[in-house]
């Protein structure tokens, strides 16, 4: 008769059944979760690491069908080394004796000194029988039936040695970039062919140093690709020792204090029109909905590839179920796709104004979406952004001007996105949003106003047009329509509310 399984066996099992590396982190290696009562100073999560934990599994889960990608940015001492350790033992111990785990850093310094400790502590911690599976040969840890098929490896990256990644094939491979703010962005091109192959996965962390290179890339003009998260030093009680130092020596609005405590990218006073932060503020933000009718903005895409979109916005809150991107579509095409969603809408959630960037093709798509009988007719409004700007002194033309109405909407800190209900495929669309918001950079004109990047200027550094980001500023040129209350009646132009004025 056979004994029963110990409970960590029977963890590991349904772990690597399940592809779940939180179920692993609690059960074999003998973490507690964070409401655990811990009277035995066991080790013990805390919550962004759950939810880190989760996130990995659900993409882990997928990797054979969609590429997994995880980007975590963060403060200082909120325990990522041991996140990435549990993640690499379960990797290991988990995935199949075909797995390949090149661990990068931008120095063999950053990977002796922080990531490998870490992760020799750890496997130190793994029951004996797992343990004994594995073998440490320095830079590298390896599953001793399979030495040359299921190991983990550490290297370095620098522009001048961009190959870090080649020579990585195996049915799993899950690429970790430790302090990824150094990760040259040669490094991703070189090992572009390892990490688009099926199976592979990517899990990127760091504090956000910079505000250019591959990590910066991940949370903004890629972050529609990637899993994003945010965590702040202030969030985690064992690594607040160091802030109010932090504090003492540069300040609360110093980037020292962003960097190292809330985990955000450095600000700078010239280029950057809305900061990613002020974004993702609006992303986890709660507050109460105005009460006015949805205004829509349509950007035609107008250079190929690029799509066209569709954003509604209802007075302080942004839509989410409610934004499309549509590919290859001239302009009567456009209009159909526009006036079949308003038909699908109640009565209720129908927009009182479209506002569509007439420029090019978008001329066409207004053309037909005022014909007669379209039922968009009255409400449709054609927007020349090239145009002089229509109310500030302060921006050149009005698309500079809305891009700066766009920047007063977020920094009044009552607005938010609507939690998706009815298209929960629309996440990638949102994230991809938020990257567009915080792309664009801005200049001065030779007479001192704001002139905000251009698309093309922005398509020769490497980043898409915004199509979706200039779709909801076009909202902010439409007008704000008051749903009526009998019991109240409230002019919306007078209340202050700052969305109104903007």
């Amino acid at each position: 008769m056979n004994a029963p399984l110990a409970k960590w066996q029977t963890a590991w099992a349904e772990a690597a059944e399940n592809g779940d590396a939180l179920l692993f982190a609690t059960g074999v290696l003998g973490f507690l979760m964070p409401e655990d009562e811990n009277t035995t100073r066991a080790p013990q999560l805390v919550p962004w690491q759950v939810k880190a934990l989760n996130e990995f599994s659900d993409a882990w889960r997928k990797r054979f069908i969609e590429q997994g990608r995880l980007s975590i940015k963060s403060g200082h001492g909120v325990g990522k080394t041991c996140y990435l350790s549990i993640l690499i033992l379960f990797a290991l111990l988990c995935a199949g004796p075909d797995t390949k785990i090149p661990v990068v850093a931008n120095s063999q310094d950053q990977l002796r000194d922080g990531l490998w400790p870490e992760l020799s502590k750890w496997m130190g911690k793994l029951p004996e029988p797992l343990r004994s599976e594995l073998e440490w040969q320095g830079e590298k840890i390896v599953i001793k039936c399979a030495p040359e098929e299921a190991f983990a490896v550490r290297r370095t990256a620098s522009k001048n040695r961009p190959e870090a990644l080649q020579g990585i094939h195996a049915e799993t491979v899950l690429a970790i970039f430790e302090e990824a703010s150094g990760i040259p962005e040669e490094t991703i091109e070189a090992g572009a062919g390892t990490l688009s192959t099926p199976g592979a996965m990517a899990v990127a962390v760091g504090n956000p140093t910079r505000r250019t290179g591959f990590f910066h890339a991940t949370q903004t003009k890629m972050r529609h690709r990637w899993r994003c998260m945010t965590v702040s030093s202030e969030d985690v009680p064992r690594a607040r020792g160091h802030i109010q130092d932090i504090i003492d020596l540069y300040g609360r609005g110093s980037n020292k204090y962003r960097v190292r405590v809330l985990g955000e990218f450095p600000d700078k006073d010239d280029d950057t029109v809305i900061p990613l932060s002020l974004v993702e503020a609006a992303q986890r933000r709660e507050v109460a909905k105005a009460n006015v009718w949805p205004v829509w903005g349509v950007d035609p895409g107008r250079f190929g590839d690029d799509p066209s979109a569709l954003v509604a916005r209802e007075g302080n809150v942004l839509l989410s179920d409610l934004i499309r991107e549509w590919h290859g579509l001239d302009g009567p095409q456009l209009a159909g796709r526009v006036i079949a969603l308003y038909n699908e809408l109640p009565l209720n959630d129908r927009p009182k104004e479209i506002a569509v960037d007439v420029i090019g093709v978008g001329a066409s798509c207004y053309d037909h979406m005022r014909l007669p009988g379209s039922p968009v007719r009255e409400i449709t409004r054609g927007v020349n952004v090239a145009e002089a700007a229509a109310i500030s002194e302060t921006e050149h033309r009005l698309r500079d001007e809305l891009w700066f109405r766009g920047l007063a909407w977020f920094q009044a800190m009552d607005c938010r996105f609507a939690p998706l209900i009815a298209h929960p495929e629309n996440a990638k669309l949102i994230e991809k949003l938020m990257g567009e918001l915080s792309a664009p950079t801005y200049d001065y004109t030779m007479l001192g106003k704001r002139k905000v990047e251009s698309k093309s200027d922005m398509k020769r550094r490497g980043v898409q047009s915004p199509n979706l980001a200039d779709a909801f500023l076009l909202t902010l040129a439409a007008g704000i329509y008051p749903r009526i209350n009998p019991h109240r009646a409230r002019d919306y132009e007078d209340d202050g509310t700052s969305w109104a004025a903007a």
